[in-house]
């Protein structure tokens, strides 16, 4: 994180990485006191800062409750493979060969998700699966999109975390990135897209088929 950075710049990042590395989970109350302390900030910070997660669609203000971090429900998952298979697909298409830094940071995503998987710790597997397609859309090589699809990647933590199973949702999708890295470091760009399209369609309905009992309470 850059020093120019403000305190509630500093504050949202982490809460984010909160959510993104499973330990800030849905339903979970933001207490405005707690964080006071926890950041030495000042209430102003603290609520410039959950405003932010606000605006990202993380947390949510619930009436006598205050600040939540945000359910999301079948409507938002459909939306959020939208954007996947958008900048995805796009990444993939528009890719050039693997550099050898773009293959070893999708190597470690894959391989800090096999050693989660080991250890039947089903909320990492989802954590370092998500930075691998991370790097997928950094073959875009736009910061700006980079930034986006961490709001994207934070949001579909908090859908996983919803799954009633989660060990159920994240068992097959391990042996399907390394595949597709496989494609891309052969330079097969064809080959790799349709593996990714068939693997966003087949995430999407496995995560709205767990969701839809949820949806209907």
């Amino acid at each position: 994180m850059s020093s120019e950075l403000s305190l509630a710049d500093h504050i949202t990042f982490e809460l984010r990485a909160d959510i993104i590395g499973g330990r800030l989970l849905p339903g979970m109350a933001l207490v405005e006191n707690d964080l006071v302390s926890a950041y030495c900030a000042s209430r102003n910070t603290i609520r410039e800062a959950l405003h932010r997660l606000g605006q990202e669609g993380l947390t949510r203000y619930v009436r006598n409750k205050g600040v939540m971090v945000r359910q999301l429900g079948v409507e938002d998952v459909r939306d959020l493979f939208n954007v996947r298979r958008t900048l995805e697909l796009q990444a993939i298409s528009a890719s050039r060969p693997l550099r050898d830094a773009q293959s070893d940071r999708m190597l470690q995503a894959l391989e800090a998700t096999e050693l989660a998987r080991e250890r039947e710790d089903w909320r990492a597997v989802g954590t370092h699966s998500l930075a691998f397609h991370q790097h997928i859309v950094g073959l875009l090589r736009s910061p700006l999109f980079d930034e986006f699809f961490t709001n994207v990647v934070a949001q579909l933590r908090l859908v996983f975390s919803t799954a009633p199973d989660e060990s159920r949702f994240q068992a097959p999708w391990l042996v399907r990135d390394r595949q597709i890295h496989e494609w891309l470091v052969e330079g097969d760009k064809r080959a790799a897209e349709d593996a990714m399209s068939l693997y966003l369609d087949d995430s999407e309905q496995l995560l709205l088929q767990m969701l839809a009992p949820i949806s209907q309470h």
